[in-house]
């Protein structure tokens, strides 16, 4: 049974709240606090660059501080940098540098927020770790389970799906039945002073910024060729490490005689060669892939040995897409669609839905192409 603010099991039962300093986990503390919780407030610092113009770490210490200070709870402070750049951003330079596109907020979250941070809260004294996230946990006969939130527009066991069952169970998520106005209102009508400040996006931790510049700064541009399925020459690209599959904008491809008037968005690419590949046509078919295959499956259930049939996403703003799952005794899967899907990007992930419960997921490896299919058929 999915409960939306658990009482604590004890009294002076402790939790150690997230606070970003955003509304979202001030929301989460005061939600806490009036069930009965001791709560405390936990300001994580995982991004340090003295010559950042873009970081906002500055003021979201300080709102986090007028938050904690607003609820009349403690806030701590701990920098897990070191960790973030070894177990995140060290990877997602890797998966960038091989062509691929990752998600890093995936990772921050199993290896930061619910990993050494968790573990952090728990030397502290806590019994419970819990965050500002949009979904909703539930006990089952099995261990913790991962529901999507109410407000399905600001749902996030998208981003959830990795985090270790044992974690889980030892988190609390009071926002997962609550709207997003909601929430604010109950922000602004408790007095605290970030009602209305606006949602943060961007890369985790490392914000909103200018992507392929930021990007620049670490990984070495390798400029090659940009080329057509058929081998026409096109124009010239920066690095694969830039661009991502179903990308349209930033390829500065002008119009070609005998070709439509159509725009260009990048299909493949081509490491052996270091050639970008592009299509013309939102739709065209090089664009489409029937099937994925993925790494190491993380169950958030008990597992499945036999296909069964799901909803499956492959990128966070996404309805959900009816598939089978068919896992293979490596411990990866394979998932068919329904519908061919639309730039499948390795790197990314898949996460698989039953109703509202999330089964589970992992990274995308490699896609069947509709294309290829058709021309197998």
């Amino acid at each position: 049974m999915v409960v939306p603010v658990p009482r604590p099991p004890c009294a002076g039962a402790c939790v150690i709240v997230a606070l970003s300093g955003g509304v979202d986990s001030a929301v989460a503390a005061l939600l806490l606090r009036e069930a009965g919780w001791q709560v405390q407030g936990l300001y994580m610092s995982n991004w340090e660059d003295d010559d950042d113009a873009y970081c906002t770490a500055a003021q979201d210490l300080q709102d986090a501080r007028a938050v904690a200070a607003e609820l009349g709870i403690p806030l701590h402070r701990a920098s897990f940098a070191p960790e973030y750049r070894k177990r995140v951003f060290g990877h997602f330079l890797c998966e960038h540098h091989a062509g691929r596109t990752p998600n890093p907020d995936i990772l921050c979250n199993r290896e930061i927020k619910f990993g050494v941070a968790l573990t952090w809260a728990r030397r502290l004294g806590a019994s419970h770790f819990a965050t500002g996230h949009y979904a909703r946990l539930a006990t089952t006969p099995d261990g913790a389970a991962l529901y999507k939130a109410r407000d399905h527009g600001k749902d996030q066991s998208y981003f959830l799906h990795a985090v270790p069952r044992e974690a889980l169970a030892r988190t609390l998520m009071p926002l997962g039945e609550l709207e997003k106005s909601a929430v604010r209102e109950r922000a602004r009508h408790a007095g605290l002073p970030v009602f209305d400040k606006p949602d943060s996006t961007g890369i985790c931790f490392i914000g909103e910024r200018p992507f392929r510049e930021f990007l620049a700064r670490y990984l070495e541009r390798t400029p090659g060729p940009i080329e057509s399925p058929d081998g026409e020459h096109l124009g010239a690209h920066e690095g694969l490490a830039f661009y991502t599959l179903g990308q349209r904008g930033g390829l500065q491809i002008g119009g070609r005689a005998g070709r439509a008037q159509q725009p260009w968005y990048v299909a493949a690419k081509d490491a052996a060669r270091n050639a970008l590949i592009v299509v013309q046509g939102h739709d065209h078919p090089l664009l489409s892939s029937s099937a994925l295959t993925t790494g190491p499956w993380h169950w958030l259930s008990a597992a499945r040995a036999v296909p069964c049939r799901c909803t499956v996403k492959v990128r966070y703003r996404q309805d959900d897409q009816a598939a089978l799952l068919e896992p293979r005794t490596d411990g990866t899967m394979r998932i068919v669609f329904e519908q061919p899907q639309r730039a499948v990007t390795p790197g990314q992930y898949a996460v698989a839905y039953e109703g509202e419960r999330c089964l589970g997921g992992a990274v995308i490896e490699s896609v069947t192409p509709l294309a290829r299919e058709r021309a197998a058929a």
